[in-house]
């Protein structure tokens, strides 16, 4: 059954190398477990109900791209787009998440219609090659920027933003922290830092997830030594799992269908719209030409074989993820971790699904997760996203200078939308005054939206 499901002899793979591959890759994108509700609550959701939803999103997209394109591909709420969602659009811009949570429902929406048709890889053809690298650079910066505040490892201060010290942490929150309850909790997290470091250099398959498990590990010893003492008015409560309710799932009901379409029809709603869009596209499309490429499953012409299920797969899962309660889903680049391990059918991607759907029951374990131990993978993962400056070609000014705006401008203007913004317009700007749009070839794309985002300064 399984053999006709799956083509697994078409594929040269087995049962047993595919099941193991699935595992392999929920142990290495299973942090999202613990990262998304920490992220997602800085907006003012309920972090067990935004787990209950990534785990639920998680295990439906990935459901979907067994079911619709039979590759070994995990999708999950993706990093990056978590971020831009609760610290851009909610913190940065004051939209309420449930209006954020509306642009994402849009955006899965205009994905499925672009999905059933050739416009999606359209679109990604349009913009430079150059500028998807720098917007993968910036988001790294920005989502590592997001751990060091997490984890308290940088400060506001005189010089706008300080390496941490308890004076400066309590003349700027107004508080009484103490090295016993905030300042043990930075060491923690940069030990981590140190840890998941050491586990990526040495190859641990999952290292990420037990980067965050060891160094929630320590915390948790550091507790028990009295070298850590809870104190809930600087927000630093028990590191110990609550199993008083036993291992009952986390009710979804405050984040379920919470849409709220008031205001789609404006300038800034397409504006976030279009963030979303943007960063998507490129983020799945890189990752499934990325991981297809290691696993030799691209043709004769560099292209992926049935994509069009994949993309489909991605923008499903996207809708029925802002439904559920989550920001964007999208395909992991995790999923080379899997494909490492020899994993080429869809039957890989539905033992990681399984997992996903068995990890809802122990919400207790990543719920008691800190983010001082959650903070190590942002800064890792930002790592991962900062490698994509290489392909950046910065022996053409031209290219290398919008690139270079669009990097800086994600962690320095906080906003990942105000960094693509920038550097569609650095980049339409240079090459037409220099002369160099024709030689180019710039799309008509590019032109358009580096119209609007103009429009969008002046009248906004």
């Amino acid at each position: 059954m399984l053999e006709k499901l799956f083509k697994l002899s078409e594929n040269k793979t087995d049962v047993k190398t595919e099941v193991l591959a699935g595992v392999t890759t929920f142990m290495t994108m299973a942090y999202i477990l613990a990262v998304n509700p920490s992220i997602l609550s800085a907006a003012g959701m309920d972090s067990g109900a935004v787990f209950t939803a990534t785990a639920l999103a998680a295990f439906v997209g990935t459901l979907l791209m067994a079911v619709l394109a039979n590759y070994p591909f995990a999708l999950a709420p993706g990093m990056g787009l978590n971020a831009y969602f609760a610290y851009t659009v909610v913190i940065g811009m004051g939209y309420s998440w449930q209006y954020a949570l509306t642009a994402v429902f849009a955006e899965g929406i205009i994905f499925i219609v672009l999905s059933m048709t050739n416009v999606r890889e359209a679109i990604f053809n349009a913009i430079p090659r150059n500028l998807k690298s720098a917007v993968s650079v910036g988001i790294g910066l920005f989502i590592a920027f997001v751990g060091m505040q997490n984890a308290h490892i940088v400060i506001g201060g005189s010089t706008l933003i300080e390496l941490f010290s308890l004076d400066g942490y309590n003349q700027v929150n107004g508080v009484e922290a103490a090295f016993s309850d905030v300042g043990i909790t930075v060491l923690l997290a940069i030990i981590g830092v140190i840890i998941t470091g050491i586990l990526v250099i040495k190859n641990v398959k999952g290292n990420i997830l037990w980067g965050i498990l060891i160094t929630w590990g320590l915390g948790i010893i550091c507790q028990f030594a009295g070298l850590y003492v809870p104190n809930a008015e600087v927000g630093c409560y028990s590191l110990l799992p609550d199993f008083s309710n036993g291992l009952a799932i986390p009710s979804l009901s405050p984040i379920f269908c919470k849409l709220d379409f008031k205001g789609i029809f404006s300038l800034d709603f397409i504006v976030i719209l279009f963030a979303f869009l943007f960063v998507d596209l490129f983020d799945t499309i890189g990752t499934l030409v990325g991981v297809s490429s290691k696993a030799d499953m691209l043709d004769k012409d560099g292209k992926l074989p049935r994509i069009k299920g994949a993309l489909l797969a991605d923008a499903i899962a996207t809708t029925a993820g802002a439904v559920l309660g989550t920001s964007t889903t999208t395909t992991f680049v995790e999923s080379a971790s899997g494909v490492s391990e020899g994993g080429r059918t869809g039957l890989t991607s539905v033992t990681t699904a399984i997992l996903f759907g068995l990890s809802l029951f122990l919400s207790p374990i990543f719920l008691a997760i800190p983010s001082f131990a959650t903070a190590p993978a942002l800064i890792i993962v930002g790592l991962y996203m900062l490698t994509n400056v290489m392909n950046i070609d910065f022996s053409d000014m031209s290219e290398a200078i919008p690139c270079y705006i669009c990097i800086i401008a994600m962690p320095f203007f906080y906003s990942i939308s105000e960094g693509i913004s920038m550097g569609i317009i650095a980049y339409v700007a240079f090459n037409l005054i220099t002369g160099k749009a024709k030689e180019k070839k710039v799309s008509v794309l590019m032109y358009v939206l580096a119209v609007l985002f103009i429009l969008k300064y002046i009248f906004l």
